[in-house]
């Protein structure tokens, strides 16, 4: 398993890519991969077939994996891409803003 620097539910923003500068939400995370699928980012067609035959198939929008590398935690008091950096408090292992030290 490889190590990422998000996980399932952080704000991020996207720093390179057609999507460049829009923010979301991620929704998944594939560290084996090195992927992450972001809330309304990279939207691609998908043809689904009907399953069962009561629902409907056709062409959604869903949202496509993309690279982890090419998403940045946002800071939402910075309102930029910021790294993280660890602060030990306690026994716990808290991410923080490297510039403002607020809490992700």
């Amino acid at each position: 398993m490889k190590k990422m620097h998000v996980k399932t539910g952080d704000t991020v923003i996207v720093i390179s890519g057609d999507d460049k500068g829009k923010t979301g939400k991620v929704l998944e995370t594939s560290p084996k991969e090195g992927k992450v699928i972001v809330e309304g980012i990279n939207i691609v067609k998908k043809h689904v077939r009907p399953r069962p035959p009561e629902e409907n198939g056709g062409i959604v929008d869903v949202e496509g994996a993309m690279y982890a590398s090419k998403v940045e935690l946002y800071c939402s008091s910075c309102k930029a891409a910021r790294r993280a950096k660890v602060k030990v408090d306690g026994d716990k292992k808290i991410r923080v803003c490297a510039k403002c030290g607020k809490e992700f």
